[in-house]
């Protein structure tokens, strides 16, 4: 059974999310926001907005007529939307899974976008900050954690709240920007593996450990039925 999302109030989860974070900023000291992600109850809304929201809205569609209006290449244009959009997803997240096998929640609901102000993605946020960790890790029983069983149990509640955003992330740069179903979910299983593959010696953690734990997302992604494999069909 798939474990319900549990809110937290900020004040309980801010000390393990914040330590959480500060090793992510430290991944990349010089470009500290490419992997955290902030507390929503910390920041003001200014250029934030709710990723469920954003899907609504067309936000997504203007941030690829701005990259489009600026690109000689409309389809590379779709591809950098499109990458940005799958790290704050996926990507920022598997960073935390590959260098220490915990996870935050990467729902649709529970995802805000922050851009620039070039209207690019610079940074993502989370209204529930509470950090995901398996049985045995020294994590488990604190304030602002949920403990889930086992790694299967991690993988299969990641993939599980990651579909719903990826799918209409998907959905949006079908049409607005044509991006083939078949390249998006490839994009996706390229943020999986670039994180197995840089976390690692940024963290400087185990690299095996690491690709095992990209590998099992993506085989957790699959049996949803989302093509992020040479040879899956597309759903």
């Amino acid at each position: 059974m798939l474990e319900p999302v549990t809110m937290c109030a900020p004040r309980d989860s801010r000390v393990a999310f914040g330590r959480a974070c500060a090793r992510l900023r430290n991944l990349q000291p010089e470009h500290p926001r490419v992997y955290a992600v902030a507390a929503m109850s910390e920041q003001g809304k200014r250029r934030w907005w709710r990723l469920s929201d954003g899907i609504r809205e067309g936000r997504i569609e203007l941030m690829y007529r701005r990259h489009a209006a600026e690109m000689s290449n409309p389809e590379i244009a779709a591809e950098v939307v499109a990458t940005a959009l799958i790290h704050a997803v996926i990507g920022r997240v598997m960073a935390m899974v590959i260098a220490e096998g915990r996870a935050w929640d990467p729902g649709l609901e529970n995802l805000w976008i922050h851009t620039d102000n070039d209207g690019g993605i610079d940074w993502a946020g989370l209204a529930d900050t509470t950090i995901r960790v398996i049985e045995g890790d020294r994590l488990a029983g604190e304030p602002g954690v949920v403990t889930l069983p086992c790694e299967a149990a991690m993988y299969v509640w990641l993939a599980h709240r990651c579909e719903p955003a990826l799918r209409l992330v998907q959905e949006a740069m079908v049409r607005c920007a044509g991006l083939g179903v078949r390249r998006f979910w490839s994009l996706v299983a390229e943020s999986i593996v670039g994180a197995a593959t840089y976390v690692p010696a940024l963290a400087g953690t185990d690299s095996v450990a690491g690709a095992r734990r990209g590998q099992a997302v993506l085989a957790a992604l699959e049996d949803r039925g989302l093509p992020v494999r040479r040879g899956c069909s597309v759903r």
